[in-house]
């Protein structure tokens, strides 16, 4: 009887397991079918500077001039070694000028508006302005998931999944999901057959600072997943089963 009612428990787990299905497991489900394709220029592709970035910031001058930065005089004085923390107002405060606005701009337009401001008090001054923590993820089935340092404007697909150790073997690479937040267009998903080269593009292979790649698992390993939760559950009862047969036949 004790096997019975041990045979019904089992199925009724596996029953269990089965209902929660692969859509449990998987990240970025949608029902939509829009998935997008960007189109990349070298306008799209250039970092606009959010608030709570970080920036170097350096500032070049007549060495002639004196000390108004507080330095020697010396060229390319940075102004904070660990980079300057944009407000949430899209504000960072500098050295003599104080308070000016660079969310929204590109690097070059930021230092070109910072110049602007210095040339009220120096001689030929020039800015050099880099976002110090551009930053992608990758995340699901790769070997090394997490986040990938940017030094430049953009990254190609193949590079930040090479970052990240390559594809797992149980990688889906069909359909290789890349999610995308822009302030114009807002979050935008599309995603990448690595299997199909005539499907391939500029656009799709593209990667830009903020962006989550995601790798999706395929079935079986959804499923291997599900099976080691039902069977961390069965085993104790397994076990305690396995006694009651035990003593049930001495």
């Amino acid at each position: 009887m004790f096997k019975v009612k041990l045979m019904l428990l089992v199925g009724v787990l596996f029953l269990l397991g089965g209902c929660t299905g692969q859509k449990d497991y998987l990240l970025m489900q949608t029902e939509s079918q829009n998935t997008q394709t960007v189109k990349v220029t070298d306008r799209s592709i250039e970092y606009l500077i959010l608030p709570q970035d970080r920036l170097g910031i350096s500032l070049y001058k007549d060495p002639q001039q004196g000390t108004e930065m507080g330095g020697s005089g010396e060229l390319g004085q940075s102004m904070n070694e660990k980079g300057l923390l944009v407000n949430a107002t899209g504000y960072v405060v500098l050295p003599l000028i104080g308070k000016i606005k660079v969310s929204g701009l590109t690097q070059s337009q930021a230092a070109d508006r910072i110049t602007q401001q210095y040339r009220k008090y120096l001689n030929t001054p020039e800015v050099y302005v880099e976002v110090l923590n551009k930053r992608l993820f990758v995340l699901g089935e790769v070997k090394s998931p997490g986040a990938i340092d940017i030094d430049k404007e953009k990254m190609t697909l193949f590079e930040a999944l090479a970052h990240a150790g390559d594809l797992t073997d149980s990688a889906v690479r069909t359909e290789i999901i890349i999610l995308s937040n822009s302030p114009s267009h807002g979050m935008q998903m599309r995603k990448v057959d690595l299997t199909n080269f005539d499907t391939m593009n500029y656009a799709s292979l593209m990667l830009r600072p903020n962006d989550i790649v995601y790798v999706q698992p395929n079935g079986w390993k959804a499923f291997r997943v599900r099976t080691d939760d039902v069977m961390s559950i069965l085993n104790p009862i397994v076990k305690l089963g396995g006694t009651y047969l035990i003593f049930d036949s001495i």
